[in-house]
């Protein structure tokens, strides 16, 4: 898969295209990007992806943005996955913001050698959002390429998007979060150094990199855990503020492997969220702490032995 900063390309080979945010590549994105695959085959197109970074709600307000499912390079992770051709990666700034809806969908034919654009039947582009499929697809006309929208994804008479997700997800709904997704919700990134207080407790854990300070789930997780040249590991995670043990409030991500002593500092992992145990909670002192973490590691083993 190739990865361009920018709307440009090298290659002027025409393709089939779409545009989007893709916050955690749900089943309506997944929807979205089959269609785009079997237009692609069917036209004898390459297919390509425009996202924005920052998500231009990021870019405008960004304390009412909404918080992140999905990490930058797990998105293109997934992109790769779905065996998609292009990426691009639009850096959204001021001079991106004030670029008109017509300019934009010029540039995605002259530039990107867009022959077939695929869009979600709500997605509003250009300054001030005055870009809709009406406009994209008069446009298309005029310049020999073709437009389609794709209707919503529902999943019990419910839209499947990065909104509900993210309820699912607040809730401590796993279950409903992976029904909406197509697989676990997780999160990946390096293993860094800790304080090294789990080991002190006897249950040693691995640090995990977070990209965004507004993960958006907290509490006590059952975690599948994977990573380059290791099997898939079973464990227990903490994704919270720690209270017991902090004072700052910055999130950190935990997890406790089963059975595990290698190293993996610096190595990147990825942990596959299954079950929410618990909220997490302010202990009196680390004795109390450590006996709750002995029952969250036997809870999780349990969960495994039951439902595997």
């Amino acid at each position: 898969m190739e990865i361009l900063r920018g709307l440009y390309s090298p290659d002027t080979r025409p393709v089939a295209l779409t545009i989007g945010n893709f916050d955690g590549v749900h089943l309506g994105h997944q929807a979205l990007l089959n269609e785009l695959h079997a237009i692609a085959q069917a036209r004898g197109l390459s297919t390509a992806v425009i996202i924005f970074e920052p998500h231009p709600r990021e870019f405008f307000t960004p304390q009412q943005a909404p918080v992140r499912l999905t990490s930058l390079r797990e998105k293109l992770e997934l992109f790769e996955f779905m065996n998609i051709d292009r990426v691009h990666v639009c850096h959204f700034n001021t001079h991106f913001a004030q670029m008109s809806a017509a300019d934009f969908i010029h540039v995605l034919h002259e530039e990107l050698s867009a022959k077939f654009v695929l869009i979600g039947d709500d997605f509003r582009f250009g300054s001030g959002r005055t870009g809709d499929f009406a406009l994209m697809e008069k446009i298309g006309l005029q310049h020999g390429f073709a437009v389609q929208a794709m209707h919503s994804v529902l999943h019990g008479g419910v839209r499947i998007s990065s909104t509900a997700v993210r309820a699912a997800l607040a809730d401590g709904d796993m279950r409903l979060a992976q029904r909406y997704l197509g697989r676990p919700y997780s999160i990946s990134g390096r293993v860094e150094h800790g304080d090294g207080l789990g080991k002190k407790l006897g249950f040693p854990t691995a640090n995990i990199q977070l990209k965004h300070n507004r993960p958006p789930l907290s509490g006590i997780f059952v975690v599948r855990v994977h990573g380059d040249g290791l099997p898939p590991m079973e464990g227990v995670a903490s994704l919270g503020v720690r209270p017991t043990v902090r004072q700052d409030g910055k999130p950190v991500l935990e997890v406790h492997v089963f059975d595990f002593s290698n190293e993996i500092y610096n190595k990147h992992m990825r942990l596959d969220f299954l079950h929410k145990l618990r909220d997490e909670e302010k202990y009196p002192d680390v004795e109390t702490l450590t006996r709750q973490i002995a029952l969250d590691v036997e809870n999780a083993k349990h969960w495994f032995r039951q439902y595997g």
